[in-house]
């Protein structure tokens, strides 16, 4: 009989919200991708790449002027230069990046400190390489980091804290204090540092993104996770990276290299030529930052803050929006999400999926990283349930 190495695992919840969203030709506001169209620019850099013969394999680590390009913004951002050839790696998404950084470092026994609400790959990453998640939840309603708790859950059997800035599925951002204290835990605790870092340039209202890339001495602990998929909205392509220290390098190729091995040529070529541009890279905070304010402005026209309706929650970075609904009905929020779903037209993300015990804070997720006019047919949506509640 057939052994799962992942029991407790099914179908994840974006493609359960996705497909009833198809089903009853709903809004789709639950996965986290975009409907709006590709920078026309790359994608004509693509059928060039591929014209001019960049169709087979590209090396394992990835293609020498993407890796380059990568290097030369980081220096820009961070004004920190990563060697390419030894410290960056061009990976099939951020999420085989996290899984192979994640079973670089962690053996059967240990302990992985993951913080909930955390986004879903985490956990079964850790499971397959034998290690044991220690999940602690942020404070709610801000989403913070319980320091005390951090700490005393930290042993001889800590090997590895896994760290998401700007946080998904809540937006909240990393505080500087915040980053000196994981900085602080990490150096004295000789512990191991993944930060997922995919949401780095979507970031809003003058914050700061403190990456683990401007800190020397805490990089040389650390894997820090990107993705062109989320900077560039081209979420299909599945191209990411990570960046660490070449002794941290050699054991993540060596998982990345029975992973993927390598990940399209052609994308990774265009992508080459088109950070070139670096002007690109923070235009997205505005790009993004019009989208949220343009949905939350709907959402605050339905009453939002009211006793009887949605309320707001901050969003600092990312391109998700979280809605607390906890004044309109007493359903859990799965239930919940898909009644709006199927009675009314919008698809969401319910928080608890996010959480180990799937803690119910009455709370949606909804992604505006969209048109314009389907924020608009979102809030009619959203309208209509008021109306009908």
């Amino acid at each position: 009989m057939l052994r799962s190495k992942l029991p407790d695992t099914g179908t994840t919840i974006f493609s359960v919200m996705s497909a009833l969203a198809a089903e009853h030709n709903s809004v789709n506001l639950s996965q986290g991708f975009p409907d709006f169209p590709v920078d026309p620019v790359l994608t004509e850099l693509v059928y060039k790449a591929s014209k001019e013969g960049h169709n087979q394999y590209a090396p394992m680590a990835g293609v020498n002027s993407l890796r380059d390009g990568i290097s030369e913004l980081v220096n820009k951002i961070y004004g920190v230069r990563k060697d390419p050839e030894k410290e960056i790696t061009i990976t099939s998404g951020a999420t085989e990046a996290l899984f192979a950084a994640v079973s670089a470092v962690v053996d059967r026994g240990d302990e992985v400190i993951l913080f909930d609400p955390s986004y879903d790959s985490y956990e079964p990453a850790v499971l397959l390489s034998g290690g044991i998640p220690v999940r602690i939840p942020l404070t709610f309603p801000e989403y913070g980091l319980d320091r005390e708790k951090i700490i005393s859950s930290i042993n001889s059997k800590t090997r590895l804290i896994i760290l998401n800035s700007p946080n998904n599925p809540t937006g909240a951002v990393l505080s500087g204090d915040d980053f000196k204290f994981i900085r602080k835990v990490i150096l004295e605790n000789d512990l191991y540092l993944l930060s997922d870092e995919v949401y780095e340039h979507i970031i809003f209202d003058g914050m700061k993104h403190y990456s683990v890339l401007s800190d020397d001495e805490l990089f040389r602990r650390s894997f820090v996770v990107s993705s062109f998929g989320k900077t560039f909205h081209i979420t299909g392509w599945k191209v990411g990276y990570c960046i660490a220290p070449e002794e941290l390098t050699t054991e993540f190729r060596k998982i990345h290299q029975f992973l993927t091995f390598s990940t399209s040529t052609p994308f990774q070529y265009a992508l080459s030529e088109y950070i070139r541009e670096s002007k690109r890279v923070p235009d997205l905070k505005g790009f993004y930052e019009k989208r949220r304010d343009y949905f939350r402005v709907l959402v605050e026209s339905l009453g939002a803050g009211r006793e009887n309706g949605f309320k707001l929650f901050p969003c600092g970075g990312t391109y998700f929006q979280l809605l607390d609904y906890s004044a309109l009905s007493d359903e859990n929020d799965l239930v919940f999400a898909k009644r709006l779903t199927v009675e009314f037209g919008i698809a969401s993300i319910p928080v608890s999926v996010f959480y180990k015990n799937n803690t119910d804070n009455k709370v949606l997720r909804f992604c505006f990283a969209k048109e314009y006019s389907t924020l608009d047919k979102a809030a009619e949506c959203l309208g209509n349930f008021l109306r009908n509640s």
